[in-house]
């Protein structure tokens, strides 16, 4: 059976939740091969065999965390030619889909971004991507080369089925730009125990509606009761009620949970955008005119500093 390389995304050995989708995905096109740049290979190992990864193609070196990608185009290319796959999948993360496009470059390939299904096809596999601020759905299958293609997350409900995930040294040479881009500081982003917003399954957001960044606590307030992330809208960010990383819409991040939640949010196409994909949307908005509404499965008119306090409330009294 071909093999399907996997681009590993962790944190210092702790495999995240995209990358359990893209094995899930990859046992449809093949054998997962994991590729794991960094520390702690074996304690990552365990988890990608545990969902499906046959065998771990892993290296360790002070490149991947001093210069910025390229090191990291160099090991994956590595891995390529070490495997010949019958495709490349990486999650679509901002970093993740400059290094697959700086792969496909040097591989003659063609690559997919974005893509939010994979299915086998007779040519290769065939992607499906939500286009035009999700209002259309395309099926596309790459005709030249080996198929790149980063999958964006919640695309798929990771599924275990334990293999080998056997660890193997990948020898890695670093070419001349490999440390054009050195990085010279990082600052650890504060935490605040919710999970990170591209990757969540459920998102609340919050908009104009809540006036003022005294409000969003609110916001906060009922996504703790849920488990979620945070998210708002660019009219809220723009106006420092919240951090521009958490911005949702097309100059944003875009995000595909299971539920999302917009609280005060008129439903701009600048904000679909970022969020339309979402399994189920449900808007809290006191204009019934809203063009949110026309998007929602579910929807509240009503005013969100009555509505939020009492959903969060009951959610709390339902969890006991």
């Amino acid at each position: 059976m071909a093999e399907v390389l996997v681009y590993v995304d962790h944190v210092d050995g702790a495999v995240r939740k995209p990358t359990l989708e893209l094995l899930t995905l990859a046992r449809r096109l093949g054998e997962p091969v994991a590729v794991h740049l960094g520390p702690n290979a074996a304690d990552a190992a365990k988890t990608l065999g545990e969902y499906g990864a046959t065998r771990v193609l892993a290296a360790d070196a002070p490149e991947f965390a001093d210069y910025l990608v390229v090191p990291k185009v160099d090991a994956l290319q590595a891995a390529y030619d070490a495997v010949s796959p019958a495709a490349v999948l990486v999650p679509s993360s901002a970093e993740g889909k400059e290094i697959a496009a700086r792969l496909a470059v040097r591989l003659g390939s063609g690559i997919v971004t974005d893509a939010v299904d994979l299915e086998a096809g007779d040519e290769g596999p065939v992607t499906t991507q939500s286009v035009f601020a999700a209002a259309f759905t395309t099926k596309s299958r790459i005709t030249r080369g080996t198929p790149v293609i980063t999958v964006k997350p919640n695309s798929a409900t990771p599924e275990a089925a334990p293999a080998a995930g056997a660890v193997e040294e990948l020898a890695v040479g670093f070419g001349d730009t490999a440390t054009g881009t050195k990085v010279t500081s990082r600052t650890p982003r504060e935490s605040t125990g919710r999970p990170e917003l591209t990757e969540a399954a459920i998102v609340v957001s919050g908009g104009r509606g809540l006036n003022g960044a005294e409000n969003f606590p609110l916001i906060e307030g009922l996504a703790d009761s849920l488990g979620a992330a945070v998210g708002a809208s660019r009219a809220a960010v723009d106006a420092g009620w919240y951090p521009h990383s958490h911005q949702v819409g097309q100059t944003g991040k875009s995000v595909s949970p299971q539920l999302y939640i917009a609280t005060g949010i008129s439903g701009a196409i600048q904000h679909r955008a970022g969020m339309q994909t979402s399994k189920t949307i449900v808007a809290i908005n006191k204009d019934s005119e809203a063009p949110i509404f026309d998007l929602v499965d579910y929807g509240v008119v009503g005013d969100l500093f009555q509505v939020v306090p009492q959903l969060t409330e009951e959610i709390k009294a339902r969890k006991g």
